[in-house]
């Protein structure tokens, strides 16, 4: 097994680096090459390592580049990991989501116990107080976010029942995370860190993995912790969980509106789209609360 950097940003086509980088795996000799984004320039790399199969969904004109593509039908394949899943098929085998044998493996991250309590060594995390984190960023601006002055009204008292809250996001949340750190008094900022930015992917995922429960919106972190098999509430606004909401049995989800909204700005000053803003942190404290208690916490 291996993991493949990918030297381009997200969005960039940058066709002759594609180019490059097939070209350097075609000595790998793969055998097939599953393309899950429906995406024109992320079918370009399996074409250019000359992997022999090369399947996906048809997305955006993408004949040639793939030679096993398959007809989406939307409404046969409600859920993006059911439309993942059906790809390990052969074209023609599953027809609907109610083909797929049941129930669908879910992702998976497992950390150990000593790498948690290393990590948050390395972090300087107190072992006095139990972890709760915040997951207060979000791809594509506020709209997506639940204003950072619930985020601190929720650390107020979460903090004064005796936790302490860690903020974990990309450099870009790491404003966002100051925000919520400001709207706190000084003793409150003592059981708050602002993580965002100051950590590398692998180890979010370990200090994730060592809080008792996650708060977050619709966002990638979101779905590491439901794959960490972390109670979580998951605030949705404009975008929908009925495409793609947290894969596990202990998420529980808050949204106040229906139907998928593409919004990338929302209707106040600060880019909050109501629809979250209307969300209360009491709300997100019940639906905690009741996560906790069914852990035992």
């Amino acid at each position: 097994n291996e993991a493949i950097p990918m030297p381009l940003g997200h969005g960039a086509l940058e066709i002759g680096e594609r180019r490059r980088l097939g070209h350097s795996l075609r000595e790998k000799r793969y055998d097939r090459a599953w393309v899950l984004p429906n995406s024109f320039k992320s079918a370009l790399i399996p074409f250019f390592a000359n992997i022999p199969h090369r399947t996906g969904w048809r997305g955006e004109m993408r004949y040639g580049l793939l030679n096993d593509a398959r007809v989406l039908d939307k409404d046969a394949w409600p859920l993006m990991v059911e439309r993942y899943v059906a790809l390990a098929y052969d074209k023609g085998v599953m027809r609907t989501a109610k083909d797929l044998p049941q129930p669908l493996l879910w992702p998976q991250l497992q950390v150990s116990e000593g790498e948690k309590s290393l990590m948050c060594s390395d972090f300087s995390l107190s072992s006095e107080r139990p972890l709760i984190g915040f997951c207060p960023g979000a791809e594509f601006g506020p709209a997506k976010r639940w204003p950072h002055y619930h985020y601190a009204e929720l650390a107020k008292q979460l903090i004064n029942e005796g936790y302490q809250v860690v903020l974990f996001g990309s450099a870009k949340d790491h404003e966002a995370g100051n925000e919520i750190l400001a709207a706190l008094n000084s003793e409150q900022q003592a059981w708050c860190r602002n993580l965002a930015g100051e950590t590398q992917l692998e180890q979010a995922v370990i200090l994730i993995a060592a809080c008792k429960a996650i708060v977050t919106n619709d966002s990638g972190l979101m779905h590491v912790a439901a794959a960490l098999d972390r109670p979580l509430v998951a605030l949705y606004g404009p975008s929908s969980p009925d495409f793609t909401p947290p894969l596990s049995h202990k998420a529980r989800v808050i949204r106040l509106i229906t139907g998928y909204h593409k919004v990338r700005k929302g209707d106040t000053a600060q880019g909050y789209h109501q629809s979250l803003i209307d969300i209360t942190p009491q709300r997100v404290l019940e639906e905690l609360h009741s996560l906790l208690s069914e852990e035992g916490v």
